[in-house]
């Protein structure tokens, strides 16, 4: 039975990769709609942080910003699978549109460091709360730019309301990528 288990579904090494990029952009996709409104924000709590870490880390800085900049053009070409069912290019100038962008930057810098982190719980931690905060940082400055506040106030609204939670994101996605990375670097 063991011997069935362990067996490869797949076994080319690119088909694998393809397919956990389409798995990553539709969990981010489904990530939007997993969402806590703010009161005192117009951004969203949402469960894609989560999503966009893992991307980077399992498919490398290349293949994951890609697969997080795959998602934003399906959501630009009307596809909606933005935060409150939005889609389109007029979607990227609102308040989240920043964070988007964050997407590609995290993932890429998620996979560029976490090779640098494998064997160490806290290395991997580290990488991807600094990953989250660069998401943030984007989103933030965004809402700065659009919405004419000061940094002070961006940060208020974007940035920090929203450090507690992407840190549970961050710590539950670095126990869900230890305990999986040794058997997905073996078939990606």
């Amino acid at each position: 039975m063991e011997a069935i288990l362990n067996r490869e579904i797949i076994v080319s090494r690119t088909a694998c990769r393809v397919f956990t990029a389409v798995i990553f952009i539709v969990l981010t996709a489904l990530g939007a709609f997993v969402r806590i409104p703010l009161p005192f924000t117009p951004v969203p709590l949402t469960l894609q942080t989560f999503f966009v870490l893992l991307s980077g880390a399992f498919l490398g800085k290349k293949l994951g910003a890609l697969t997080q900049l795959s998602y934003i053009s399906l959501g630009v070409a009307g596809l909606p699978i933005f935060t409150s069912v939005g889609s389109g290019l007029l979607y990227l100038s609102g308040p989240t549109g920043g964070y988007l962008a964050g997407f590609v930057l995290a993932a890429l810098f998620t996979g560029r460091c976490v090779e640098r982190a494998r064997g160490s719980f806290l290395a991997t931690l580290a990488v991807f709360c600094l990953a989250d905060l660069v998401l943030l940082a984007c989103g933030a400055l965004w809402l700065k730019a659009i919405l004419g506040v000061s940094l002070k106030q961006a940060l208020l609204l974007g940035f920090i309301p929203f450090l507690a939670g992407d840190l549970l994101k961050a710590l539950a996605a670095c126990v869900i990528y230890r305990r999986l990375e040794p058997r997905l670097r073996q078939i990606l």
